[in-house]
């Protein structure tokens, strides 16, 4: 078991100590690369200390191998599930093409928590993805956010050969038929 502190204490810990916005437009930096990841890990390195909680973010040694830097983008977005401003969207816009996986399944998990309709396209690439995790998290968020057209799109994969993906079917065609108040199978 570990001392460490959740990343929702870590976010409001941060918040608490440097505002909200300031926090949120740290993470929207991160997120487009305003902040590059050698940045990150020099002269910004404050910042990513204040939002993961972590003298040594990812406690990789110094110089950071470029190939981690994708972690910074990973950690900026995980913060949005705490901190919200609706002007973020655009940054998870971008984020949602993002090369990194785990960047894009944060995204869709936002997606799915904040209901935002806007970004369900742009993750419909991911219900092809290799990985069930990626899959699932791209399923929820188009059955707490899509539109009744974007079942479709979820309905192949109710044959999906995780279970966890086809659970996610299940529950999204469930979610979208309550959301939008008509019948979706």
């Amino acid at each position: 078991m570990t001392d460490r502190p959740s990343p929702r204490d870590v976010v409001r810990a941060a918040c608490a100590e440097y505002g909200e916005d300031v926090v949120i437009d740290w993470c929207v930096a991160f997120l487009s690369g305003e902040i590059s990841g050698e940045a990150a890990y020099g002269a910004e390195l404050p910042k990513l200390v204040a939002i993961t909680g972590s003298e040594n973010p990812g406690g990789w040694k110094a110089p950071v191998d470029p190939v981690n830097y994708y972690w910074i983008r990973v950690w900026a977005a995980r913060v949005l599930l705490y901190v919200w401003r609706d002007d973020v969207v655009d940054a998870l816009m971008i984020a949602a093409g993002d090369p990194a996986w785990r960047v894009r399944e944060h995204v869709a998990r936002i997606t799915a928590q904040r209901e935002l309709g806007q970004l369900v396209d742009l993750l419909l690439p991911m219900l092809e993805h290799e990985l069930p995790r990626v899959r699932a998290a791209a399923v929820r968020a188009v059955g707490a956010a899509g539109e009744f057209e974007h079942a479709d799109a979820i309905r192949p994969l109710a044959d999906d050969p995780a279970h966890t993906v086809r659970a996610a079917v299940e529950g999204a065609l469930a979610t979208l038929e309550n959301r939008l108040d008509r019948p979706i199978r």
